[in-house]
């Protein structure tokens, strides 16, 4: 299944993709698409549903973060051998893990905020994996069954905040508009395996990244493992899992974003995102 919620920001729906690409309204059925629903058994019973009885949502409705209410929202770092090597570091031996603020989170269409004094605004298309089952201390079997499904998430960064400012990546990952997810959370039965997605990113049309999760150092399973060894994770968790190589400041000249730039980006089987870089007011 393709989950998704459409509506304006804060009012938000929940909804499914049917087969047809059209959007079908799930608000008559459940509250949201959020960890109440997430669960193995809650999601079975979604997927006995007949999309084509469900109503039809008509227009062009605004796509909202596809996972609502979210607890955690947590990232991985350097986790792919091609991303690592165009930033000079070493590959990590164990997951880089920091934390972007909920209140990063926006939908896959709605602006990127150019947050006030940044000038070196980046990029990063990246696989996000939603939890469906609460789990502490799980092994990597476990952590994989505990996988609700897999969206796109841009991790949009500020550089400079993230790197210059202190020695702490969050002040430059959690700034508002910096968490675009979406359009759909796609169930894991439907994605099967994540580790051999093309992934991509342009900036008003030109590609800068074009990789693959195959890539990563640590696949999914793995990182929701290691995390849970940490912390315990609760239905409707969001862990965003590492970027190929391509971004901003990695090329040379490095190419930061600036208001006007429409960001476009992809991975295959979830779908596509398109936001445009704006100031903050």
């Amino acid at each position: 299944m393709k989950l998704l919620r459409f509506g304006d920001r804060g009012a938000e729906r929940p909804g499914l993709l049917d087969a047809d690409g059209r959007i079908r309204d799930l608000s008559g059925v459940i509250e949201d698409i959020d960890g109440a629903v997430l669960s193995p058994s809650s999601l079975a019973r979604l997927a006995e549903l007949d999309p084509s009885k469900l109503p039809l949502v008509e227009g062009d409705p605004r796509l909202g973060p596809c996972v609502g209410n979210i607890g955690k929202f947590l990232c991985i770092g350097l986790n792919f051998t091609d991303h690592a090597a165009e930033t000079g570091a070493t590959p990590p031996s164990e997951p880089i893990m920091f934390t972007k603020a909920t209140s990063a989170v926006s939908g896959p269409n709605d602006p990127i905020i150019r947050p006030r004094g940044s000038t070196k605004l980046d990029w990063e298309v990246e696989l996000a994996l939603v939890i469906g089952s609460p789990i502490s201390y799980a092994d990597v079997e476990t952590a994989r069954s505990a996988i609700a499904g897999y969206c796109i998430c841009n991790d949009v960064s500020e550089r400079e905040f993230q790197l210059e400012r202190g020695g702490s990546w969050d002040k430059g990952k959690g700034c508002d508009s910096f968490g675009p997810i979406g359009p759909w959370l796609v169930t894991a039965d439907e994605v099967g395996n994540p580790g051999n997605l093309d992934m991509w990113l342009e900036v008003n049309g030109t590609r800068y990244q074009d990789g693959t999760s195959a890539n990563m150092i640590f696949d999914c399973a793995a990182i929701v493992s290691y995390v849970s060894q940490f912390m315990s994770l609760q239905s409707g968790d969001v862990i965003t899992t590492g970027t190929p190589a391509g971004v901003g400041m990695g090329l040379n000249p490095p190419r930061f974003l600036v208001p006007g730039d429409v960001v476009e980006l992809g991975i295959a089987g979830l779908g596509v995102q398109r936001q445009v870089v704006v100031d903050c007011d």
